[in-house]
């Protein structure tokens, strides 16, 4: 009877129910105090910009990680990334935070999804200790540990006190020709250098080896050629020393430093990098000059003749790896061995949980660099999925991204499933469906930027949804089908599509109307029109790549605005356009133009202040006496991009060309922005709009959007859909890949991919307009698309 008595008593402990944030005031909070449940699911709304993300990842997540941070050393502290205290007055309550964003992977070459969820770890143990031959430990199977021979011995202790010394060899799996990446490149020394010229005439083409550089200044003053000698008249010694010598230490303007080759150094600094993860400039470079081939030794697999040896009924780690993954997690199944049981387990769970999560087509050895922001948000979820972590809070930024309203029903099951584990989820989201699952809502606003970061509902759906705020009254929107479509102007023949998953498909795409890409995530609908559409002559593509930007990068910079705004100030003033470039001449001395002076505190967490000079306006006082229209360079700057469409659209300060970028970027949704807001505290959705409004002033015929409506707002989708029906009507051909049943409607033509995932994918399941396919029914889409638009309630999803 004690024991229930006590169990039945309220501990001091189980207060602390509540997470509360009080006095808000990070970007555009303003002084938000919130209240949010433990170990249930809440979801934050509002439109782009509303202060959402400031939030839960500016704040909350944010000061979680600092508090955890700082519970190690100094030493190891050092190695972090330096986080300050958010602007909030009250923080309580806080548990450990595990963010699962869209933020792609880490595009190393070495890194694949098996590795990054380690998928890869468990293989390897199970080959080892069931692959026939036996070859070795787990390291024998890994791409990444080369084989390693013991100089020395090891001594092994007997049982009746002698010892017997034994040589040991460490066997790694990586292949030895192409070092576990999979492809050899060879590289086209013609690109490298202009050989007609000398080092010091600037023979060299490569990005940043400029003939005053340091690279240039390090084979000139190494003593192993003439710098003033053209390249084409070097003899056989000075053309190894310049191209292939090995790394030797010189003395270069009484500096050592290492001196070798260029080709070496060439692979060093560019080769060892993921394609894709290289700056455009970069990148064009490394196309022009390396080819990349499949290594002909191990095939492309990585790993060595040793390793592909062994095998599991049959099969090796590399087709294990190669196979899709709902596939292999079959083949797993049926492997009956109880001496590893509990591992078969754990890789059944494993594999499971990426067929739950809609991801059962990828491959275990699909570089990570090469997934999209919501295959990479899904990848992570994987790692969390089998934790045995509780009472952590889980903090996803638009888990539905990039999924189709099929698999949206699926991840809503999934983040049900980490609540109920006994952790608190937050969630941002746009999605009603996801809205609906939430247990709790915050929803912010009234509008975006300046407009918003207030607090404008927080209570149950229910209430959202009959609250009369933005979002409450969007919630239930449903969009009916166009009564009639656009008749196309001609067609784009695409024969023979083999791209990754595509079944040799033949299609005819409507030009000049609105055609709309659909189908489960895997079905190959990228692969169908970046594979086969994206490089034709007059086609303008809008992918999911991010953007990336320092904090000297923003909206004006990024757009090419501010190169009319500089021409304007200048004439205006009689000075140079330079003056008027935070960049260049005209920036603040003291800060370099930052506009913060960041200190680096070694150890401890650095500190970013705001330049005492310029006050964070970052230009020098003088060219803030030149106006133009009456405001400065730094007020101009400043203002959003709503205002400033009509500052340069009339009087003094009337510039066409920047009134006309300014115009798209009104048009794509992004009216709140300032003009000077650094990139890096742009959201996923606010930085795919910003490169949507750039694209818009190519010259092309046709458009490729890629899910434009990532991270939109309910209430900034019909402006969306007014931009398509614009371009379109100008003449333009819109192709849109979209998972959002409100374009899905909206379109002329609907090409539906399917009928499922990776190899049950790659087929063409539906083309036509949209109501021929909420009449026949007879795909995924076409019952939700159903529902949505209210034909009728939406079969139960198989």
């Amino acid at each position: 009877m004690s024991a229930n008595r006590t169990s039945s008593k309220q501990l001091p402990a189980d207060s602390h129910g509540r997470i509360r944030v009080q006095g808000a005031r990070e970007n555009n909070l303003k002084d938000v105090s919130v209240e949010i449940p433990k170990r249930r699911l809440t979801v934050f709304t509002g439109v782009s910009g509303s202060g959402k993300s400031s939030l839960v990842f500016g704040i909350i997540a944010a000061e979680s990680q600092r508090l955890i941070n700082e519970t190690y050393s100094a030493f190891v502290q050092g190695f972090m990334p330096v986080l300050a205290r958010p602007e909030v007055d009250v923080l309580e309550g806080l548990t450990t935070a595990i963010i699962v964003d869209q933020e792609r992977m880490g595009a190393n070459s070495r890194s694949t999804v098996g590795t990054v969820t380690d998928a890869n770890a468990m293989l390897r143990v199970l080959f080892s200790r069931l692959g026939k031959p036996h070859i070795g430990s787990s390291n024998a199977f890994s791409f990444n540990v080369p084989s390693v021979r013991g100089v020395g011995q090891i001594s092994i202790e007997k049982g009746d006190g002698k010892t017997e010394k034994r040589v040991f060899t460490v066997n790694g799996g990586m292949c030895p020709r192409c070092e576990g990446m999979g492809s050899v490149t060879d590289i086209d020394l013609s690109q490298l250098y202009d050989d007609s010229k000398s080092l010091n005439e600037g023979a060299l083409t490569i990005p940043g080896y400029t003939a005053d550089g340091w690279y240039v200044r390090i084979f000139a003053g190494s003593g192993f050629l003439d710098p003033d000698k053209p390249i084409r008249d070097y003899t056989k010694k000075e053309r190894h020393d310049f191209l292939y010598k090995e790394p030797v230490k010189v003395k270069v303007q009484n500096v050592n430093i290492t001196y070798e080759g260029l080709v070496p150094r060439i692979q060093k600094s560019f080769l060892s990098k993921d394609v894709d993860a290289l700056q455009p400039h970069i990148r064009a470079f490394v196309e022009r000059a390396v080819t990349f081939a499949t290594c002909p030794e191990c095939g492309g697999t990585r790993l060595n003749e040793a390793a592909r040896s062994s095998k599991i009924k049959g099969i090796n780690i590399a087709e294990a790896c190669a196979m899709q993954i709902s596939d292999l997690a079959e083949w797993v199944r049926g492997l009956d061995k109880p001496a590893v049981a509990p591992l078969l387990t754990a890789l059944r769970e494993t594999l499971d949980s990426f067929v739950e999560l809609g991801l059962g087509y990828l491959s275990l050895d699909r570089p990570s660099g090469t997934l999209s922001g919501g295959e990479a948000q899904r990848t992570k979820m994987i790692r969390h999925l089998g934790s045995s972590l509780t009472d952590v809070t889980y903090v996803f930024d638009e888990p539905t991204a990039g999924l189709h309203p099929h698999d949206i029903q699926r991840m809503n099951g999934l983040l049900l499933r980490l609540r109920d584990k006994g952790n608190t989820v937050l969630v941002v989201e746009h999605k009603p469906e996801t809205i609906a699952i939430a247990d709790h809502a915050v929803d912010l606003g009234p509008g975006a930027g300046t407009a918003g970061g207030e607090v404008v509902f927080e209570g149950t759906v229910e209430g959202l949804r009959a609250s009369g705020t933005l979002t409450g009254r969007h919630l239930s929107d449903r969009i009916s089908l166009k009564p009639s479509v656009r008749k196309p102007s001609g067609v784009m023949e695409v024969r023979g599509a083999r791209t990754h998953n595509l079944k040799g498909v033949d299609v005819d795409i409507p030009l000049g109307v609105l055609v709309v890409v659909t189908g489960v995530a895997g079905s190959g609908k990228s692969s169908l029109i970046h594979g086969s559409v994206s490089g034709r002559e007059g086609v303008v593509s809008v992918d999911q790549s991010p953007i990336r930007g320092s904090r000297r990068s923003n909206p004006a910079t990024y757009t090419d605005l501010l190169e009319p705004i500089r021409k304007a100030f200048a004439k205006a003033n009689g000075v140079k356009p330079a003056l008027f470039s935070a960049n260049s001449e005209g920036a603040c001395p003291v800060c370099n133009g930052a506009g913060v002076i960041y200190t680096d505190l070694a150890m401890m967490a650095g500190v970013t202040s705001v330049c005492e000079e310029c006050e964070g306006r970052r230009f020098q006082a003088s060219v803030l006496d030149y106006r133009l229209g009456g405001l400065n360079i730094a007020e101009v700057l400043d203002l959003p991009v709503e205002d400033a469409v009509r500052f340069f659209d009339t009087g003094k300060a009337r510039t066409p060309a920047a009134h006309a970028i300014l115009q798209r970027m009104a048009d794509v949704g992004l009216g709140y922005l300032r003009l000077g807001q650094p990139l890096t505290t742009l959201s996923g959705g606010e930085r795919q709009r910003l490169k949507l409004a750039t694209h818009m002033g190519a010259e092309g015929g046709v458009y490729v959007l890629d899910e434009p409506t990532t991270g939109l707002h309910l209430a900034d989708l019909k402006q969306l859909l007014g931009l398509l029906d614009r371009l379109v009507d100008s003449g333009k051909s819109v192709i849109v890949i979209e998972h959002h049943q409100a374009v899905m409607a909206h379109a002329d033509w609907l090409i539906d991919l399917g009928p499922g995932a990776g190899h049950d994918g790659g087929r063409i399941v539906f083309e036509g307009p949209p109501a021929d396919l909420v009449a026949a029914r007879s795909t995924l889409t076409g019952e939700h698309l159903a529902a949505f638009t209210g034909s009728r309630p939406a079969k139960k999803s198989r």
